[in-house]
């Protein structure tokens, strides 16, 4: 690798965040030989967190980046937090059990829990945009979504309220909705942002970072395993393996990964009345099988529309992105005619075959910690949860992700096969729809 294509994969995408992100020098690369209680290889948001958790329990850790902090999908998602899955309940209670799905539910409130709870201690509210999670629904089948409402809170304790489609036209000014549900729980946050201070409050608790540092192979070699870098080694007890799409040393995570990308966009600053026509300031995103999924964020220049949707297992991105995005919008609120698009970037998200997190110990000593495409960001904190729990001798968290280990997604095969379901999805959607 030439280097300037190393340079060019430390810098961030050229997103609204990383705008917003003040400059930083690159943390040091690993030289040496480095020893350790705990390795982590990732910088990602999952990675960051077990990195804190584990060394506030008093481990020794040392995480290692490829990149830099945030420099994938945790700092290039649209920023939800929400419990739940990308699966749906009533899979994960077919396939677990109904006890095991309300445990797994109960940790993804958590991890919402969790990334609330840090963001305030440190005092940085300025993170979080806005608060509740809005569901709509294109279709007409009213009846299964109010149900849907009324079996999550009473079986799993979610606190929403539905909105009929008058109700739901107080808020949003499209006729493409036929109903929504509020959950009050989530909120939205800048995710790159929230990286940085999950960086800072790693180093204050002396955690060794690492950054332009690629983990080629993970050896075992006794008792220890030993992370090898172009220039220097990490010999560690325990290794958490924290990538995600863009890659990583372990073949057996890497097989079960699925590279899917997503495109966000994010408006220059509106007039007045944006405001006016998306009159709710959490997050927003449609019931669609292949849905979009949206916020209104605010900086010193005034309100802006920060828009997510499409996923293709392509990684070129699209020569025209903005306009594909701003058409998808304008398609719903054609009183945006005018909306102007600033920022428009893609990112990898790194999806197992069953849609749930891959979490758990590949061998004695090796966890994995990834697959968090699709599930809102509780799940990076969840994830982290449980396997530093499992470090410190309680796995019972951990093994509530037993039944959704690493499955091999397919490779090219896989791929295809995830294009083509996508395309089939929407052709649903748009029949459900007619």
């Amino acid at each position: 690798m030439s280097n300037s294509t190393v340079a060019d994969q430390q810098v961030h995408a050229a997103s609204y965040y990383a705008a917003r992100q003040p400059p930083r020098a690159l943390r040091k690369p690993l030289k040496g030989r480095e020893d350790t209680d705990v390795a982590i290889i990732g910088g990602g948001l999952a990675g960051l967190t077990a990195a804190l958790e584990l060394s506030r329990r008093g481990h020794s850790v040392a995480l290692v980046e490829s990149r830099r902090i945030g420099w994938g999908a945790s700092g290039r998602n649209g920023g939800f937090v929400s419990p739940g899955f990308a699966e749906s309940i009533g899979s994960i209670e077919r396939k677990t059990g109904v006890e095991t799905a309300k445990k797994l539910y109960n940790l993804s409130v958590t991890g919402v829990e969790y990334v609330e709870d840090t963001i305030a201690a440190a005092g940085r509210s300025d993170i979080i945009a806005g608060r509740g999670w809005l569901h709509v629904i294109r279709h007409g089948k009213v009846g299964a979504f109010r149900a849907w409402r009324d079996r999550m809170a009473r079986d799993y304790g979610a606190e929403m309220e539905f909105l009929d489609r008058s109700g739901l036209q107080q808020v949003l000014k499209t006729d493409c909705y036929q109903a929504g549900v509020v959950d009050r729980k989530p909120f939205h946050i800048d995710p790159l942002a929230y990286a940085e201070l999950l960086l800072a409050l790693c180093l204050n608790a002396g955690v060794r970072v690492f950054e332009g540092t690629e983990v080629s192979e993970v050896a075992k070699s006794g008792a220890s395993f030993v992370l090898k870098a172009p220039s220097g080694q990490v010999r560690s007890a325990r290794v958490v393996v924290a990538t995600s799409a863009y890659g990583g040393p372990i073949s057996q995570i890497e097989r079960s990964i699925l590279p899917v990308a997503t495109y966000v966009v994010t408006s220059r600053p509106f007039r007045d009345s944006l405001a006016e026509i998306i009159g709710y300031r959490g997050c927003i995103a449609d019931q669609r099988r292949a849905g979009d999924y949206y916020r209104l964020v605010e900086d010193e220049l005034g309100l802006r529309l920060l828009w997510g949707g499409r996923i293709t297992t392509r990684r070129s991105e699209p020569a025209r992105l903005g306009e594909m995005l701003l058409r998808d919008i304008q398609r719903i609120y054609p009183q945006l005619g005018d909306l102007e698009i600033e920022f428009n970037w893609s990112g990898l998200m790194g999806y197992a075959r069953h849609k749930m997190p891959i979490v758990g110990e590949l061998q004695p000593g090796l966890f994995a910690l990834t697959g968090f495409g699709g599930h809102g960001l509780n799940a990076t904190a969840s994830g982290a949860i449980a396997v530093t729990d499992a470090i410190a001798g309680d796995d019972g968290r951990l093994k509530l992700f037993k039944k959704f280990g690493p499955v091999w997604g397919g490779g090219p095969f896989g791929r295809l096969a995830t294009q083509l379901e996508y395309m089939r999805l929407r052709l649903t959607d748009a029949l459900d729809e007619m």
